[in-house]
């Protein structure tokens, strides 16, 4: 089992920035795809980054490659989205995800919901022009 904790979001102007948490909690530390999804109102939801924790590759969506930046505190179980140079239609609730026990993210299904077992609450993120 697998809880997870999103903060961070808000109300930015366009421009600004704004710095995602997700706080892990399990009885089963180990690696894990931890993947961070956002899903704008009245669409679906979409994958915008990922890492393994406890150390791997990262990924991101075409559309935020060089916006954002996903990062992990490997001490205190948390995975980071830092974004930058926001826009109105970043506007959304963005959730946190991890994957199986012991299975890495992978470039073919980082970005894939059923590749997550365990979804936070999300965080509300709304930026205006």
């Amino acid at each position: 089992q697998v809880q997870l904790v999103e903060s961070g979001g808000g109300s930015v102007q366009a421009g600004g920035s704004l710095r995602l948490s997700c706080v892990m909690s399990t009885y089963r530390p180990g690696r894990r795809c931890v993947g961070w999804f956002r899903q704008p109102p009245g669409k679906e939801r979409e994958g915008v980054a990922a890492i393994t924790s406890g150390g791997g590759g990262t990924y991101y969506a075409d559309s935020v490659k060089g916006r954002l930046t996903i990062s992990q505190d490997n001490a205190n179980n948390m995975v980071h989205l830092q974004m930058i140079s926001l826009n109105p239609e970043d506007t959304a609730m963005y959730y946190c995800a991890a994957g199986p026990w012991l299975a890495g993210c992978s470039s073919a299904s980082w970005y894939k919901k059923n590749s997550y077992n365990y979804w936070g609450q999300g965080t509300q993120v709304t930026v205006s022009s």
